[in-house]
């Protein structure tokens, strides 16, 4: 699960009022929820792009911070998607994938990397023995 932070001065809820109907935009319909971090995300188990087989998203409060998008992309293995015929998706689903994720964080997957990467490097400057 990949939790995604909105830019500075915006909001989840601001920038996609309906998150619901925007991950059914995208994906498909929704078919459950799955509990992360005392949230409830939304579940679409037939995703419309057949490589995903599964697709979780939603926004995870957390006391005192913004929500946060968080995100899993359960994609079938390239041999799978090579049997059905289905290679062919795989653009679509990455320009899906990217598309949510602009839409919904207001930063573009070059921005999300330079933040996770900071992200990264934050965790390895914190002493473990602290």
């Amino acid at each position: 699960m990949e939790e995604y932070k909105m830019r500075r001065g915006e909001y989840l809820e601001e920038r996609v009022p309906d998150l619901e109907g925007t991950i059914e935009d995208y994906f498909g319909p929704i078919t459950g929820t799955e509990e992360f971090n005392g949230s409830d995300l939304y579940v679409v188990g037939d995703p419309d792009n057949p490589v995903f087989e599964k697709v979780v998203a939603g926004a995870v409060a957390y006391s005192g911070k913004k929500d946060k998008l968080a995100v899993d992309f359960v994609e079938r293995d390239l041999e799978s998607l090579m049997e059905t015929g289905d290679v062919d998706a795989a653009g679509d689903a990455n320009s899906a994938k990217n598309d949510f994720l602009l839409e919904c964080t207001g930063r573009d997957a070059k921005s999300r990397r330079e933040s996770m990467k900071r992200a990264v490097e934050d965790d390895a400057d914190t002493p473990d023995d602290v």
